[in-house]
């Protein structure tokens, strides 16, 4: 396999210039410079130019998992990360890479010009280091894009879940959406800890917002139902409409003597009861 010239080298020092104006032009025409700043888009190319004339005077070629390609490859991994959290797609950010191709070739084909064995050799050569690195740059943006929606998951499935104090002694907690494992452990740990922060004797779970209820979704409630128990706490389910309990009944489900309410107010009316605090009305 041909190695990468010293004569290619010093072409790329000699002209960096040149490679940054037009890389930078191609970025912008095929659109992987949108949202980003223009001053941010021309220290990145320059920095990375800067690491590539650097990995290849080391003299590691194609290898960039050499420890010549470590500047390299950790530049790459912070630009992946700052892309994925500015919205980007993998699309536009491996073309951060690949659109170097172009002003390169066109660098080459003018300085081999004479010598077209020898240029065919240096294209291969580029080519191959540019792919490698923009294959790099394409994993490291799946796995901080993957990170960034775990996160945005957990923050989501942190707010689709707020414990509310109803009353001294009363949480509630509305649900709203569809239950699944995920989301059930959230609401246990949630709750779980709102009653050992608070000292309260009750919980409500609230289901108006819950559009169905099937076996999977009953042996959920059942499970935190199980786990306020444990804590010392009772559990009241309100919000247990018509058509929830048509399809408990038609299921056969068997909440194993949890006290349901139709709607939330008669579920804290249960549990001032239980409390015994009466409220009433001032005439």
């Amino acid at each position: 396999m041909a190695a990468l010239q010293i004569s290619t080298l010093d072409a790329m020092k000699n002209n960096q210039a040149q490679l940054l104006a037009d890389w930078i032009k191609g970025l912008e025409a095929n659109g992987a410079a949108r949202n980003l700043k223009e001053q941010d888009l021309k220290q990145q190319t320059a920095e990375f130019l800067h690491l590539v004339v650097s990995g290849l005077e080391k003299g590691n070629g194609q290898n960039v998992a050499a420890p010549g390609w470590d500047e390299a490859r950790q530049y790459l991994e912070k630009l992946s990360h700052s892309r994925a959290l500015l919205g980007q797609d993998s699309h536009q950010t491996a073309s951060f890479i690949f659109s170097l191709k172009g002003p390169l070739f066109g660098l080459l084909q003018s300085h081999y010009k004479d010598n077209p064995a020898v240029l065919a050799e240096q294209l291969w050569e580029v080519s191959e280091l540019l792919d490698a690195l923009g294959m790099h740059t394409i994993r490291t943006f799946q796995k901080s894009r993957e990170a960034v929606i775990k996160r945005q998951q957990e923050e989501l499935l942190e707010l689709s879940t707020p414990v509310v104090k109803l009353w001294d002694g009363v949480l509630a907690l509305p649900m709203i959406g569809t239950l699944d494992s995920q989301r059930t452990q959230v609401v246990m740990e949630s709750l779980l800890q709102r009653i050992v922060d608070t000292g309260s004797e009750i919980a409500i779970i609230d289901i108006t917002g819950v559009p169905t209820v099937d076996t999977l979704v009953a042996q959920h409630l059942l499970k935190t139902v199980t786990a306020i128990r444990l804590m010392g706490a009772d559990c009241i389910i309100s919000g247990v409409r018509p058509q929830i309990a048509q399809t408990i009944v038609h299921l056969g489900l068997d909440l194993q003597g949890v006290v349901t309410k139709a709607n939330l107010a008669d579920a804290l009316k249960l549990a001032l009861t239980r409390l015994g605090i009466t409220v009433s009305k001032t005439v």
